[in-house]
């Protein structure tokens, strides 16, 4: 009997062994599985967090791989062209991957499917990435959601399968085809000195993410509701970088909260419709791809947003020193640990789309470069739903008040002592660490004064925006 031809298994947004339809469909294929990671396109054009937070999960992976028996085969380029020269160097006669759904990924896959087809490699892509594939989910009258609640309606109920364990083992190939070194990709250049600082933030890798996952639904899933909107309280899952990249499936932390609701904490069905959420965003961006860079409402294209992403407000706003504490403590807590708070980047959001009336974009591809858990469809529906350009958007003449919203979910200050240490005789090392992330070009300093009055007023800004809603043209 032959032995059937080796399995590539193309590795993207799913750095994790367990839960793995396509490893587990590849082993399944009966020949040696070579698992792979192309560093393409689609990871160049990453901003310089995530791509430095994705080459922490891709080495995570090869240790976990390791200690399977297997090994990560490493290379550059485009993607089309490198899966070729592993199919003529092995002898594969199959290549496997998990879906993406954002448009830059769906142009690539497709047209790596049909040349490999082509040539007559069977190319098979499989779920993974979100719990309901988002064809599958369709109103009444076959279309799209394009309201949330409607959505977690349809879903809420549906069945989600349980997690698929990890195979035994991973068949290996007699020769393994060369792999180039992690290193010299030098994926952490663009954080320069940040990486130092961002590190012991990150929660790299699988078991990490197991871990969390544990202890959040093992206890504090229970007070979720309330504790989720106070920024100074370890009240989320924190989890966020690691669904980004697929250290843990989206199905494992859904079964966990399921669990975790039965077991008598109410606040878990908070936390599943996150999760939902999570879903809506792949749902918008997988059946209107221009959710990702254009407005979503078409008829925002004629609002007046300044598009200056170095005007002095927007550099004020990008440097955490608007004179707006909520709003500075939330961007300082992004350059030190790589992620935001939810509650705090909403008001970010808003600040800089209605008090500065600057374009969403600006904001979108400023996260873009500074989160470690950037994830292509949530950044997307975050900031259009802000700004009022999106699906299911919060209403366009809804100005959040920072010093309103600190008040309410940081009475006491404790999240602006964390990230602000002007002003402060013993500053928390958490604040002291913004001088050391961010660029040394700005010539930042804990001695520098806290600016004294904020780049635009509250009560100006606010005013300014309501009026250009009045005077909008659609």
């Amino acid at each position: 009997m032959t032995t059937p031809a080796p399995t590539l298994l193309w590795l993207r947004r799913d750095l994790r062994l367990d839960d793995h339809p396509a490893l587990v469909a590849a082993c399944a294929d009966g020949g040696p599985v070579i698992p792979v990671f192309i560093h393409d396109e689609t990871v160049e054009n990453l901003g310089a967090a995530p791509r430095w937070r994705l080459g922490l999960a891709v080495a995570d992976l090869a240790r976990q791989l390791e200690d399977a028996g297997s090994r990560l085969i490493l290379r550059r380029g485009d993607a089309l062209a490198a899966l070729r020269d592993l199919v003529a160097e092995t002898g594969a006669g199959t290549v496997r991957w998990t879906r993406a759904y954002d448009p830059e990924a769906i142009a690539r896959d497709t047209g790596v499917k049909t040349a490999l087809k082509g040539q007559g490699i069977a190319a098979h892509s499989h779920p993974g990435h979100v719990l309901f594939e988002p064809w599958t989910v369709e109103t009444k009258t076959g279309g799209m959601y394009r309201v949330y609640t409607p959505f977690w309606n349809a879903v809420k109920d549906r069945a989600v399968p349980e997690p698929q364990a990890p195979p035994a083992r991973l068949p290996a190939p007699g020769t393994w085809p060369a792999s180039e070194q992690l290193e010299t990709w030098a994926m952490d250049a663009a954080m320069d000195r940040g990486a130092a600082v961002c590190r012991p933030w990150q929660r790299v890798g699988a078991a990490a993410a197991r871990d969390r996952l544990a202890w959040f639904t093992g206890g504090p899933i229970a007070d979720y509701p309330t504790q989720r909107d106070l920024p100074a309280a370890d009240g989320t899952s924190g989890l966020s970088q690691n669904l980004s990249l697929g250290e843990i499936s989206v199905r494992r932390c859904w079964h966990a909260a399921l669990r975790a609701l039965h077991d008598g904490h109410a606040g878990a069905e908070d936390w599943l419709k996150e999760l939902a959420w999570r879903d809506f965003a792949y749902h918008l961006i997988y059946h209107t791809p221009r959710l990702a860079r254009d407005n979503w409402r078409g008829e925002w294209d004629a609002f007046p947003w300044s598009r200056d992403g170095d005007s002095a407000q927007a550099r004020a706003w990008k440097q955490g020193r608007t004179g707006v504490p909520f709003v500075d403590a939330a961007m300082r807590e992004m350059y030190v640990t790589g992620t935001m708070h939810n509650r705090a980047r909403m008001v970010v959001a808003s600040y800089l789309t209605k008090h500065l009336l600057t374009h969403w974009k600006i904001g979108l591809d400023w996260f873009a470069d500074c989160l470690t858990d950037w994830d292509p469809a949530s950044n997307a529906l975050g900031w259009q739903w802000a700004a009022g350009s999106g699906p299911d958007a919060t209403p366009y003449f809804r100005v959040f008040n920072p010093d309103t919203q600190l008040r309410k979910f940081d009475p006491d200050g404790a999240y602006v002592r964390r990230w602000i240490a002007e002003g402060q005789a013993r500053p928390a090392r958490t604040a002291l660490g913004y001088f050391e992330a961010v660029p040394r070009r700005w010539g930042l300093s804990p001695q520098a004064a806290y600016p004294e009055t904020p780049v635009v007023g509250l009560a100006e800004g606010r005013r300014r925006a309501l009026d250009a809603y009045e005077n909008r043209t659609f």
